[in-house]
């Protein structure tokens, strides 16, 4: 039987999703643990990879059982208690037989966070970027990014895929106000605080935060918004800008 779970993770204690040797990751955590408890070998497939330190929210997996008639409630409650701090997992529902966490995906949406100024708040889930930026210009050089393209020039040198080419539906920077800053008073001013949306059918590996590194070279004024066009265009990873930290980065969404 076909299982489909929900999960969300902070990413900082784990070298990402996938197993490793001799690395603490998410779907390990997550197999050993429903292996325990199943009294089987149980092998989770992940919607995708995500690099070491980054989170997700409402991540999709899925497993197989012999067991046709699982107690989902149940199994989430005893997992939840079993697995590490950093991991919740949020349901479990049976899923068509078919039904696979990756192929069929058809969105996943990562979004990255930026703060301005120092802020003691922050430190862990968003990148301190103090310099001028120039947010019109880095969208500008954003809808670039739109539409099908070879996006090797972002893709982290040894990766495997077997195409660089995705397609990108949506890619924009907004201003937001975090809850240390909307509830409790802390002082900011218009614009501290950035999030990068960008949306896809599939993302390389280094991909987004290397899309935000350049993007970010663009703000501060070191690039024109072609530079983008052109990276896209037939740019290579060396001439891209450089990868901002992973703590920052969050898958977002999946859509199925």
């Amino acid at each position: 039987m076909r299982y489909k779970a929900v999960l969300s993770y902070d990413g900082s204690t784990y070298c990402g999703w996938q197993i490793q040797h001799d690395a603490k990751t998410v779907q390990e955590s997550l197999q050993n643990a429903l292996s325990t408890l199943l009294r089987e070998k149980v092998s989770v497939t992940g919607a995708g990879r995500t690099d070491s330190g980054v989170n997700a929210v409402n991540y999709v997996a899925h497993f197989d059982s012999e067991f046709p008639d699982l107690d989902a409630t149940a199994l989430c409650y005893k997992i939840n208690a079993m697995i590490p701090t950093g991991i919740r997992v949020h349901s479990i529902v049976p899923a068509d037989p078919s039904f696979h966490a990756r192929f069929d995906a058809t969105m996943r949406e990562y979004k990255y966070f930026i703060h301005r100024k120092k802020d003691p708040f922050m430190t862990e889930y968003s990148y301190l970027c103090p310099y001028r930026l120039d947010v019109e210009k880095m969208n500008r050089a954003a809808r670039f990014l739109i539409g099908r393209h070879d996006f090797s020039c972002f893709e982290k040198t040894g990766g495997n895929s077997k195409t660089s080419v995705c397609t990108v539906s949506l890619a924009r920077w907004e201003t937001y106000s975090p809850t240390h800053v909307s509830l409790l008073g802390y002082p900011s001013e218009e614009g501290d605080y950035l999030v990068f949306t960008i949306r896809a059918d599939r993302f390389l590996r280094n991909m987004v935060r290397a899309v935000v590194g350049s993007l970010l070279d663009v703000g501060r004024g070191r690039h024109p918004e072609e530079w983008i066009e052109t990276l896209t265009g037939g740019g290579t990873r060396s001439e891209a800008g450089e990868s901002v930290p992973g703590n920052a980065l969050f898958l977002s969404k999946v859509n199925y």
